[in-house]
């Protein structure tokens, strides 16, 4: 049974829409985690519409790394990255943090 908990859409694959969305926020992820990758994959996503648009991405960064990436899309449509979570592997769900 999917989780969708307050509101969250069920988890789908990523499309080339997320994979921009993530291309998009990688500086941001690479200053939070004080990380550079070399591989940053979108693989999965959750969406959320409210007062303004929220994104749960699974992002892929080589080996058995994945990321869980909590993004808003703010009132001037730029996405920021609210929340990184690190150590994450790629069967682990994709759950509101």
């Amino acid at each position: 049974m999917a989780d969708i908990s307050e509101g969250w859409s069920e988890t789908m694959d990523a499309i080339e829409e997320t994979q921009k969305i993530c291309d998009q926020v990688k500086p941001q992820v690479e200053e939070k985690t004080k990380r550079c990758y070399e591989e940053f994959i979108a693989v999965k996503y959750r969406s959320q519409v409210a007062a303004a648009a929220s994104f749960l991405i699974k992002v892929h960064v080589g080996g058995c790394s994945y990321l869980h990436l909590k993004l808003l899309q703010n009132a001037e449509s730029q996405i920021v990255t609210v929340d990184v979570q690190e150590d994450h592997c790629k069967d682990d769900c994709l759950v509101p943090f």
